[in-house]
């Protein structure tokens, strides 16, 4: 069965997306504000139209372009003198409308923010907040063979990725994004309404805010840059401050044709994907650096996807891989089809391997959960059930697996915003589509499957022994609502655990007037 490149690729969009961020103490700048970007300016339907959720596209007064951190003080001081509401976007890649949505005002622009540099002062990688991925893993790859451990779609800004504490394929052998988070310069609002930039970094005495960017999204101001440099560096030299990029990666995919999977083959394969991750989720082990994300599309699409690569340097590469192959694909009838893709260099391989930016993107829906095992076989068939639905049309839409944990989760719950370090896997169910006229199809399918997961807690990822909540890079407004979240659980407690009420104490503080918030924003305390 040959299989596409749009097939290997269908559904993985959102393991790389990211929640869009509101972005030494200085006075308001004296340097020009750029133009406001009103809806007869020519570049107004393009800056508008940079949302990846074709659902949502806003109609705000103006848009600020963001050059500089004396632009965005200036922009939002702007801003709040005259009372409207204020967004900020990076890469575009917001699930939901928290920056198109029909009360923003005004949207900061970020994506021209954006060089990558190394500063001597912090020791740190300095990263615009408008840079993408893919010109990040660029930089540090050629200019000093380091990476970090962020997402695999390569158009996502660092903006929101960064500060909704982020992962990738590297994240089981290198941790969170967060963890290699040193800082961030800011801008905030405060009680008088006065805008100013702040450096929070993790050895400062503004410590509290830069815990918050460590996973706790967009509440607290406008991310102008990130300082990067791993937890335990002295940041001494650049080459020491980062992980070291793997020289090579070894890959295969096996291709799994839904018109011979049946309900049993199904089970089987997810228990055995689920165990295998069980079983080899310490940072120590030799599967540390495997990532094997499963693409599990609609039936329509004919076929889904177990797309797997490991460092090709690690002891007996090869050999891993096939055994990890095999026990995927122990006591399944219905075998799949292996590809080995070989081993190849690391950059290319990563940006093969990665999604590209896609200028005519689709309407979707998002609903994740962090998972501290493996489901039940009533949760599978739930999964199955769904996806194989005869009434439901939906060929892109789809539900991914992906391996997490291992060095994640050597890092205590209240280090990080990030409160979900006892994981082994995310799960993301993503409804995806083309017309607005299908949106209420699509909407429902993705509302009942996920129900029909989490009926035993209440249509929600309740935090116990096998839950851990969900991630707030995924928003899901549904989590928020009761008609959907039945649980009595409330949505902050399923993002952000027991984080919250130290993320709500951090609010007050630092954005006590609420500037910058949405419709999954925290509350201040």
């Amino acid at each position: 069965m040959p299989v596409s490149r749009r097939g290997l690729l269908a559904g993985t969009a959102v393991a790389g997306a990211a929640l869009a961020v509101p972005g030494t103490a200085s006075a308001a700048p004296s340097a020009p504000i750029g133009v406001k970007i009103g809806p007869g300016d020519a570049r107004y339907q393009d800056l508008v139209s940079r949302g990846q959720n074709r659902r949502f596209v806003g109609t705000p007064d103006y848009i600020r372009v963001i050059r500089s951190p004396q632009d965005a003080v200036a922009a939002v001081q702007e801003a709040v003198r005259s009372g409207k509401r204020i967004a900020v976007r990076g890469g575009g890649h917001c699930f939901e409308d928290f920056v198109d949505s029909s009360d923003i005002e005004v949207v900061l622009d970020m994506s021209t923010n954006n060089d990558i540099t190394w500063d001597p002062q912090y020791r740190a990688f300095s990263v615009g907040s408008g840079a993408i991925l893919e010109n990040l893993y660029k930089e540090l790859f050629f200019g000093w063979g380091l990476t970090v451990p962020a997402g695999g779609c390569l158009g996502v800004g660092v903006g929101g990725h960064f500060a909704g504490g982020r992962y990738g394929p590297l994240s089981r052998k290198y941790g969170s994004v967060v963890d290699h988070l040193y800082g961030m310069e800011v801008v905030v609002v405060d009680a008088r309404g006065r805008a100013r930039t702040v450096v929070a970094t993790r050895d400062n005495e503004h410590r509290d805010l830069w815990w918050a960017h460590t996973g706790g999204g967009g509440n607290f101001g406008v991310v102008v840059r990130y300082l990067l440099r791993s937890s335990g560096s002295t940041g001494r030299t650049p080459e020491e401050s980062l992980p070291k990029a793997p020289a090579a990666l070894r890959s295969t995919v096996l291709v799994y044709d839904w018109s011979k999977t049946t309900q049993a083959d199904f089970v089987r394969t997810m228990r055995n994907w689920f165990t295998f991750f069980e079983q080899h989720n310490t940072p120590d082990s030799p599967y540390a650096t495997l990532y094997a994300p499963f693409v599990i599309t609609q039936k329509k699409a004919g076929q889904f996807l177990l797309s797997t690569q490991i460092d090709a340097a690690a002891p007996n590469s090869e050999q891993l891989m096939n055994a990890f192959n095999a026990a995927i694909t122990t006591g399944v009838q219905a075998e799949p089809q292996t590809i080995d893709m070989g081993a190849g260099p690391f950059l290319h391989l990563t940006m093969e391997r990665s999604i590209g930016e896609t200028a005519t993107p689709s309407r979707g829906k998002y609903k994740a959960a962090y998972l501290k095992k493996g489901y039940t076989d009533e949760q599978i068939v739930a999964m199955y059930n769904g996806l194989t639905d005869p009434d439901y049309n939906g060929p892109e839409s789809s539900i991914l697996l992906v391996p997490y944990g291992g060095k994640v989760n050597t890092v205590p719950s209240n280090a990080t915003a990030a409160a979900q370090r006892d994981v082994v896997c995310k799960m993301v169910l993503t409804a995806s589509w083309e017309s607005a006229a299908d949106d209420a199809m699509h909407l429902a399918w993705a509302r009942k499957v996920y129900g029909d997961i989490y009926r035993a807690t209440g249509g929600a990822p309740v935090p116990n022994a096998t839950n851990a909540g969900s991630y707030i890079n995924y928003p899901d407004t549904d989590l928020a609502d009761p008609a959907y979240n039945k649980s009595g659980v409330p949505w902050h407690d399923l993002y952000y655990l027991g984080n919250y009420p130290r993320l709500q104490q951090i609010k007050s503080k630092w954005d006590p007037r609420n500037v910058f918030h949405h419709k999954l924003s925290i509350e201040p305390a």
